[in-house]
């Protein structure tokens, strides 16, 4: 058993202006929300049964100006480069608002089957790229449309997710069979066999600032900085949940994480804040979308409870309390029981996927792998909290893996089998 330290949780209640919208106590739309979008107005929120606004503490409804949204889920919304707004439907494909004319693609939507529209987004040169459920992408640039399926490119799964592009304007497209990379040239993938993503199914992704991309899957959150991978979930982090839904980064580049059990807040370091339906105003556990408006109010998409806003919210400036975690489950991890105020460390072997991750109160560490005879077969300098180091060309057998910092050496035995 472990000691860790986390941000402590009790900030969740403390920490922040809730404000809670649903069919009961305003005009709200519906209360199964599917998609959130912020402007320089207000915030649009796709629902069940359509589209609506909610814009200087007023809310409209779309469906009154547009009959094909009504009683329609809106699965997705973009405000682009124009501020035009870009409305992604189950039955009608894409529709485009601009605040007074709406568009219809109803010829294109047909053509290239893009009922199901999961998710609209707009790369660096003004392009489109539309992701359909059972339909693949979509590009459009303003004049031609143009499908990609796994059946004519190198694409995993017609089964789209979401979309991001990076700043070489590479399309990073994740699916339910692994994640898909288009430069405009060639494919590549990425999947639980080849790279250190925790799992194929992964319905979120977002960029932050340096260009690290960060997956949200069924299994916890990944971030790959184009090297390495790191992994979080809730054996070795204070994640409400590992079924993570949507993320977010804000201006502060604070990482915002809607999971099926509640929300988390995280630095990419060390800082972390938990909000779920028990510590919070969160009306429920299950947060389908993260939103984060251009005043930094955050907004949350709930399965069947509305709405909530979280304003005035401000990261904890250092770890503040000590958290114990699960006790590990036999082969996901093995701890060492410290002594009250000396170093905190935990080896995190991921044994079948063929690495190991390390958590470490030390900004870094030397760890050597020592086989059963006393011989170090592997050195690893200047290790870094939660970096991954791969095992898989090692000989099966018992090891012992030494994490030496400025504050001693601790010692783990593992068998790789």
């Amino acid at each position: 058993m472990l000691l860790m330290l986390v941000a402590s949780t009790a900030w969740a209640q403390n920490n922040g202006t809730w404000t809670l919208y649903n069919t009961r106590n305003s005009d709200i739309g519906g209360n199964n929300i599917s998609a959130i979008a912020a402007d320089s107005k207000g915030v649009w929120v796709g629902t069940y049964q359509g589209l609506c606004r909610l814009n200087n503490g007023v809310w409209q409804d779309y469906a009154m100006f547009n009959e094909k949204l009504k009683n329609q889920s809106v699965n997705c919304l973009m405000v682009d480069k124009r501020g035009v707004v870009w409305i992604g439907t189950d039955d009608y494909g894409v529709i485009e608002f601009d605040g007074t004319h709406w568009t219809e693609y109803t010829t294109e939507t047909r053509r290239l089957k893009m009922k199901f529209v999961k998710e609209i987004v707009q790369d660096n040169d003004g392009v489109f790229w539309i992701g359909v459920t059972l339909g693949g992408i979509v590009r459009y640039d303003g004049y031609t449309w143009e499908r990609y399926t796994p059946d004519d490119c190198g694409l995993l799964s017609d089964f789209v997710l979401d979309l991001a592009v990076d700043r070489a304007n590479r399309k990073w497209i994740t699916t339910n069979a692994g994640v898909s990379v288009y430069n405009d040239r060639r494919w590549v993938s990425y999947t639980v066999d080849n790279s250190g993503l925790p799992d194929n199914i992964v319905p979120a992704i977002a960029i932050d600032k340096n260009n690290v991309k960060w997956f949200g899957t069924l299994n916890g959150l990944a971030a790959f900085d184009g090297e390495e991978w790191r992994i979080w979930n809730t054996a070795n982090s204070p994640m409400p949940g590992n079924q993570v839904n949507d993320i977010m980064f804000d201006s502060e580049g604070l990482l915002w994480i809607a999971t099926s059990a509640g929300v988390a807040v995280f630095d990419g370091v060390d800082r972390w804040v938990t909000f779920t339906s028990k510590n919070s105003q969160l009306p429920s556990g299950n947060i389908y979308k993260v939103t984060v408006g251009k005043n930094g109010d955050c907004w949350f998409g709930s399965d069947s409870k509305g709405v909530a806003k979280l304003s005035g919210f401000q990261m904890p400036a250092k770890e503040v309390a000590a958290t114990q975690p699960k006790e590990p489950q036999a082969g996901t991890g093995t701890t060492t029981q410290q002594p009250q105020g000396e170093e905190r460390v935990r080896i995190n072997p991921h044994l079948s996927e063929g690495y190991i991750t390390i958590t470490i109160e030390s900004p870094s560490a030397t760890v050597t792998f020592t086989d059963k005879n006393g011989k170090v077969v592997k050195t690893v300098t200047n290790y870094r909290n939660n970096q991954q180091i791969k095992i898989n060309r090692m000989a099966k057998g018992m090891y012992t893996v030494g994490v030496l910092t400025v504050r001693g050496e601790k010692k783990i035995k593992f068998n790789l089998k």
